[in-house]
């Protein structure tokens, strides 16, 4: 019950293309969004709704979508001081716009609901009852659950089939860092309820920061280094007319099939390749020639590097996750820096030199990491 891919958010249909909602579909066609996420509810009212003339804007947009190969998913905003209505309002525009998913979005008013546990436990009962369980329900909040205790994540997530953390980085320009430690944070047994994590990348700008087309480029290939199944990004509006055109076309241009480009970068690639744990797959990376470097040894050869890796992907860091946390060089060079999570310990400050022969094969490999138990 989850979804693949690459998909958007609106907030304000009317500020998307004019509010042409054919347009917007056309154009989630041409960038292969496989979902779009619509506003459809704030509180216990309907959203994307003329209340004067009892319009719709959702529904026409909806059968677009929907008529473009696109699955229609909705957003509601909750405050949890009426988690009742908040569920039947969130009931009606499921069934009522036959929506292929919903989306809670719990933020700040959760923090402050004095009975807030209680409120999110009856409002996800209420609402998985009403709608069933072929429906996916996902949460979207706050990146790292350790800085927000507030939220009762439990009650939220034991209900939900995804989770859509809110992977902003604001003030930043670490992406794929922050991924990393989002993904880590929601995986701890402290959760008593793992959904499938599904980030939500920055594509708006505030407070005077904007996301750049590089630091999208970074998070989407984050993803895949992360094994993630899909991703989607806040937000339509920002992304089309508030921050240059650039970050919108690096993520229509992403081949979400193939991973961040039709020849990913080969940092991105050696991650792919560690978090796919097939040998072969990673020697294809090297040179018949090659020369690796470890604090431990030096390996020569192809069939010595191989006996190495053989090592460290099933006794060093058994079914490990890695994440390319950031890579640097043109050419003939790379430096690349890297974490990994894994039963018998994790990697916080993996450091690796690549030198690359002119057809891009590593010839030089120098790598630096500490395990921590």
């Amino acid at each position: 019950m989850s979804i693949g891919g690459k998909g958007f958010f609106i907030w304000k249909i009317q500020n998307c293309e004019g509010g042409d909602v054919k347009k917007i579909a056309k154009l989630a066609r041409q960038a292969g969004f496989s979902h779009v996420l619509i506003k459809v509810a704030n509180g216990i009212w309907k959203y994307n709704y003329d209340w004067e003339n009892q319009e719709d804007w959702c529904t026409d947009l909806v059968e677009e979508l929907r008529d473009n190969g696109i699955e229609p998913w909705g957003w509601h905003y909750v405050f949890g001081e009426d988690p009742v209505r908040e569920a039947r309002a969130a009931i009606e525009r499921v069934k009522g716009l036959e929506l292929k998913g919903y989306v809670i979005d719990a933020e700040a008013h959760y923090k402050r609901e004095k009975h807030r546990y209680e409120a999110a436990e009856r409002f996800m009962q209420d609402l998985r009852k009403g709608v069933g369980k072929h429906v996916p329900l996902a949460l979207s909040s706050y990146r790292f659950p350790s800085l927000h205790p507030e939220i009762p994540w439990n009650q939220f997530l034991q209900e939900c089939d995804i989770n859509m953390p809110q992977v902003y980085w604001i003030l930043s320009h670490n992406p794929g860092e922050q991924l990393d430690k989002t993904v880590r944070e929601f995986t701890s047994p402290k959760f008593k309820a793992h959904p499938p994590i599904i980030p939500t990348g920055a594509a708006f700008t505030e407070h005077g920061w904007t996301a750049t087309a590089s630091e999208v480029q970074e998070f989407l290939e984050t993803t895949h280094a992360l094994n993630l199944e899909a991703t989607n990004f806040w937000e339509w509006h920002s992304a089309r007319e508030r921050i240059p055109i650039d970050v919108w076309e690096t993520i229509r241009d992403h081949d979400w099939k193939s991973g961040s480009t039709l020849n990913p970068d080969v940092a991105v690639a050696y991650i792919q390749a560690l978090n796919s744990h097939d040998l072969n797959k990673i020697i294809t990376l090297y040179s018949n020639t090659s020369v690796h470097i470890s604090s431990a040894r030096t390996a020569m050869g192809i069939a010595s590097i191989k006996a190495w890796y053989g090592q460290f992907i099933n006794q060093i860091l058994p079914n490990a996750t890695f994440a390319l946390t950031g890579h640097s060089g043109t050419g003939s060079s790379r430096h690349l820096t890297w974490t990994a999570n894994s039963k018998r310990g994790n990697v916080l400050n993996g450091n690796d030199t690549f030198g690359l022969t002119p057809a891009g094969k590593i010839t030089y490999h120098y790598t630096f990491f500490t395990v921590k138990h």
